[in-house]
């Protein structure tokens, strides 16, 4: 699956040629819920602009809810309507990536594909989690040069100096803390939580299937550790290590790992010898790494201009950010080669397209992006600790420049974290596949190997022998996608960990 310029942003065995399955375990008794007050009904209308058959509602919830008769918060929903059938399952709800990603984007993308593999069998239901798109927008006043993608990830200088995020954090924080306002305080992973389990009450459902994608592996993992009972068939696509001590400055840490797992894969498509001269690099794969390190120095020292006037000036930082983003797909390969063809062997503006966007991101992802990772978990205060931690690692990760480890305004946040992480245990129902390609930039194996031992034998893995970020419905492997497909349909899994081979 191509993945847009916006969700790009936004990061390790048995074949599977004859693998017995079986059917998923069910619930084990659980003690009903405390009394609540009813759901609020949902009322479906036809969705405002042109999203295939989906269909839109607005669902109210608590914007605290340790308040609940307090202040509201809107959320966006949308659906598509499942056959109606005798294998008809229930609700399947797509949970999106991010922090920041739409989920009403991701329907109106995946719907119909996904509504195909599964025959119908559910009611494919997503909603814009709070800030986001159609739901009651977040917002801190974060200047436009702050939310610059390269400025508001914290690449460091050219030496490593850390002297620029740390004022840029310190801004950013500032301005979170005076304009964000209570609804900056209250979004989090564990609010996203609680505005499912309200969005299940309100469909009138006793248990949700689910579909998570990158972050929202985690919000699924933690809905399965808070609401065991009320989930059917859990699939987590693209997963992080779910440690409750570090949450998202862990999964920031693990790219500078998975940019290294995938970009062999970058350097053998750009030295191949049957690659036409407009996007080949090198005449070895083992040459473009030196060559891409060599040339993003040298924009460190001399950025150049596009002729194009929208766009920001290729700087090194901004070479590495593309190629960053590049490895989540491999349908983004040759632009980026074309960029480095054009950056290395041509003088005066260039003239060819910039992998990344032109301007900022919106101010509604840069706070729901910064207010997540700030209130999931506390973050060092010492700005010693993320000095050394970015010397180390642009150390050890050259092509990521110690950006993974640098300092995030989290590091100047005055809040402590309202809930604390959810541990991912192995009690509760054995109703969960995960699937993960080996070689992801954004999301790395070994952080989905954390993930499938913090389950133990409430889950299975189906590692992919494939790059980019995404796996089912994405890049393109008939075994992972068959086996999550089948899934869905049956409830059945494989009977271990297992590996779908490279197509």
């Amino acid at each position: 699956m191509p993945l847009s310029n916006r969700t790009r942003r936004k990061a390790l065995l048995l074949t599977l040629a004859t693998t017995a399955v079986t059917a998923t375990l069910t619930a084990p008794v659980q003690a009903a819920p405390a009394a609540r007050p009813a759901a609020p009904a949902l009322t479906w209308k036809p969705c405002p602009s042109p999203a295939g058959a989906t269909e839109c509602a607005t669902l109210s919830v608590p914007m605290d809810y340790r308040d609940p008769g307090g202040q509201r918060v809107d959320l966006a929903v949308s659906r598509l309507r499942g056959a109606d059938s005798p294998a008809r399952r229930g609700t399947l709800l797509a949970i999106p990536g991010g922090p920041g990603g739409s989920g009403v984007a991701r329907l109106a993308a995946k719907g119909a594909e996904l509504r195909k593999q599964t025959a119908g069998a559910y009611d494919l239901v997503a909603f814009d989690p709070r800030g986001v798109g159609g739901s009651t927008p977040a917002d801190c006043g974060v200047s436009e040069d702050d939310r610059e993608l390269t400025h508001l990830r914290p690449w460091p200088g050219p030496d490593g100096d850390i002297t620029a995020n740390v004022a840029r954090a310190r801004r950013v924080a500032a301005a979170c803390q005076t304009n964000g306002g209570a609804m900056l305080r209250n979004i989090s992973t564990a609010n996203e939580v609680r505005d499912i389990e309200s969005l299940r009450r309100a469909l009138g459902e006793e248990k949700l299937s689910a579909w998570a994608t990158s972050y929202g592996t985690y919000v699924a993992a933690t809905y399965a550790q808070k609401y065991p009972h009320r989930t059917d068939r859990l699939v987590l696509d693209s997963n992080g290590d779910p440690d409750p001590e570090r949450v998202a400055r862990g999964w920031s840490a693990n790219m500078s790992v998975g940019t290294d797992d995938r970009f062999p894969d970058f350097a053998a498509w750009a030295a191949d010898p049957a690659r036409d001269r407009a996007h080949r690099l090198a005449e070895r794969p083992e040459d473009v790494r030196p060559m891409f390190l060599k040339l993003a120095a040298e924009l460190d020292a001399a950025p150049r201009k596009f002729s194009d006037p929208a766009h920001f000036p290729l700087t090194g930082n901004r070479l590495r950010q593309a190629l960053q983003q590049t490895l989540y797909s491999k349908n983004a390969f040759e632009p980026l080669a074309e960029l480095i063809l054009a950056a290395r062997d041509t003088a005066g503006p260039l003239t060819v397209r910039d992998v990344l966007p032109g301007g900022p991101i919106s101010g509604r992802e840069t706070a729901v992006m910064v207010g997540t990772i700030c209130n999931d978990v506390s973050w060092p205060h010492d700005l010693r600790t993320y000095a050394r931690a970015v010397t180390a690692d642009r150390a050890r990760h050259p092509l990521t420049a110690g950006m993974p480890a640098g300092v995030m305004p989290c590091a100047f946040w005055k809040t402590a974290p309202a809930d604390k992480p959810v541990r991912i245990t192995p009690r509760g129902p054995s109703n969960i596949l995960m699937i993960q390609n080996l070689r992801d930039p954004a999301t790395p194996h070994h952080g989905a190997l954390k993930m499938r031992e913090a389950f133990g034998d409430r889950a299975r893995l189906v590692t992919v022998d494939s790059g980019g970020h995404g796996a089912y419905l994405a890049n393109g492997n008939t075994c992972g996608d068959r086996t999550v497909t089948d899934f869905l349909t049956t409830g059945r899994r494989p009977t271990g960990d297992v590996v779908c081979p490279k197509e």
